[in-house]
């Protein structure tokens, strides 16, 4: 017996050479709306887009065997993903959710529980007394984030599965931050995994999209039948993009992680970063655990800019960090979640989760490590305080910037 693809294959290898009417290398797009019945009564495989569509169908499948899962439902939006497994509840269950989650997730579960579609809980998830409070209840769904945007804290996927799943609850993991290719949810015991597929799995920043990838069949169907009775579900143009986008997603996820740990490093060391958040780091509390349920630790970087260092002009000082939200293009960004991705939570929750007014958030890009870093430097030094009081190594840095030019 073979052994299986690598994950990297598998990628690449999605849909290849399967035209059996012209042997195109590379899947057809299919974009029409209806197909042709047999006969009255006779149905295709295919009849109407909005249910089912050859091109989107060709990256669920992808997608579901990237992720170990039985099937996957593809939507227009992230959001729509959310949403869509959000429909698995019933007025009176209860939705255990991470009390630092994407701000559009706390939104939407804050707005559907204030009109009793279901009861909902945020809860420090590496709190244990407060999680197990929380699961004592009997959730029906329990929902984690690892790692969590934008702190990136960890939790253990295998530990919170195990204890919801003894309680009867369903487990969902938003997986977005790391893609398949460096983290899989249902190994570690989820039910269900979510992507914001316009981020990693797509990489260039030019097709909306989500994915739900679910455990076994029988969830895989229930959700497919929700997305076609809401009409979520994804555009065939936007799948087709997304599935060449997915093809190099193994060699992307390299280049964006070799990048971040440098940048990482980088800011660490610095005199104007307060804190950085970044799993890769060995101080990193959720470092450990990162490394035994993760194969990397992605891309993404938060970080605290020092109280003496004017804040606005660093980021408006960026030229290779375009301030735009959204992330895992290959170009890099920055974003200020208090103004931005975290705008809709109240500020009291967002001090809860730890999200200050001082906090930034970089998708760090596949551009030359070398302009990165060059870039921020600059930055540093223009957002610097008053020279009487600039340390040696921003001098220093001033000096690499006028030497580089």
């Amino acid at each position: 017996m073979s052994r299986p693809r690598a994950l990297s294959t598998a990628a690449v290898r999605a849909g290849v050479g399967r035209d059996a009417q012209f042997g195109s290398v590379m899947p057809p797009l299919h974009l029409s709306v209806n197909y042709t019945f047999e006969a009255f009564g006779r149905r295709r495989q295919y009849d109407y887009s909005r249910t089912a569509n050859p091109t989107r169908d060709q990256l669920a499948d992808a997608l579901a065997s990237l992720e170990g899962g039985a099937g996957a439902t593809l939507t227009n939006t992230g959001m729509s993903a959310v949403s869509l497994v959000l429909q698995l509840l019933r007025p009176g269950d209860l939705l255990v959710a991470p009390h630092d989650c994407y701000g559009g997730t706390h939104r939407l579960i804050s707005a559907l529980a204030n009109k009793n579609h279901f009861e909902a809980v945020f809860v420090d998830q590496n709190d244990p007394s407060a999680l197990d409070a929380a699961l004592a209840r009997g959730p029906r769904l329990l929902w984690i984030e690892t790692p969590s945007n934008p702190l990136l804290r960890i939790v253990d996927i295998e530990c919170l599965a195990a204890a919801a799943r003894a309680r009867g609850a369903l487990v969902a993991v938003d997986n977005t931050f790391l893609s398949p290719i460096l983290q899989n949810p249902i190994a570690l015991g989820a039910d269900l995994v979510v992507h914001s597929t316009t981020k990693y799995i797509n990489g260039h920043s030019d097709a909306l999209g989500g994915a739900v990838v679910a455990r076994d069949a029988a969830l895989a169907e229930n959700l497919a039948w929700w997305a076609n009775c809401t009409g979520v579900t994804a555009a065939a143009f936007d799948s087709y993009l997304t599935m060449r986008g997915l093809r190099t997603l193994p060699a992307r996820m390299r280049a964006h992680e070799r990048n971040a740990a440098a940048v990482a490093r980088y800011l660490q060391k610095h005199p104007g970063v307060a804190h950085v958040y970044y799993p890769g780091l060995p101080d990193h509390p959720g470092h450990a655990i990162a490394r035994r349920q993760q194969r990397g630790f992605g891309a993404m970087i938060g970080f605290e800019i020092a109280a003496d260092y004017d804040m606005e002009r660093f980021v408006n000082s960026l030229q290779l960090f375009s301030l735009a939200e959204s992330l895992g293009g290959v170009e890099s960004l920055v974003a200020h979640p208090a103004t931005m991705t975290h705008a809709s939570m109240a500020p009291a929750a967002r001090a809860r989760a730890g999200i200050s007014n001082r906090l930034l958030r970089l998708s760090i890009g596949v551009e030359d490590l070398r302009d990165l870093r060059g870039d921020l430097r600059r930055a540093f030094a223009l957002a610097a305080p008053p020279m009487d009081i600039i340390k040696k190594q921003s001098l220093q840095e001033l000096a690499d910037i006028e030497a580089e030019k």
